[in-house]
């Protein structure tokens, strides 16, 4: 029979609880597609629609190791979120710009930032 999480918590001592709770930060902070859309509660066949593709396609893409950053960036998009892509060296992080502006290379409007 299974069990509530909040019954097997209340057996589990507060260093156990501090480690779990750690963990799963660290596990939220980095996600294959699948997980990522699975964890917003969407499905590839309302995500298909807000692409104009079919579940099939969804599905593929989430097995995909290599891509257009357009492709991740309007599957991004599609969950309500915005790419960014950042180079991190030993001197520090930068994020490259250059892809933000994809979409609007692609209608010759501009892109909307997170000022506008």
């Amino acid at each position: 029979m299974a069990r509530k999480f909040q019954e097997l918590e209340s057996k589990m001592s507060a260093e156990s609880i501090a480690r779990s709770d750690e963990k799963a930060k660290t596990l939220k902070k980095e996600m294959a597609l699948n997980e990522l859309r699975a964890a917003m509660e969407i499905t590839q066949e309302h995500l298909a629609g807000l692409l104009h593709v079919n579940q099939a396609a969804i599905s593929k893409l989430e097995r995909r190791t290599d891509m257009y950053v357009s492709t991740l960036g309007n599957f991004v998009r599609a969950m309500g979120g915005q790419l960014e892509v950042t180079a991190r060296f030993p001197e520090g992080t930068v994020r490259i710009k250059q892809f933000r502006d994809l979409k609007a290379r692609r209608t010759g409007r501009p892109a909307k930032t997170a000022r506008d």
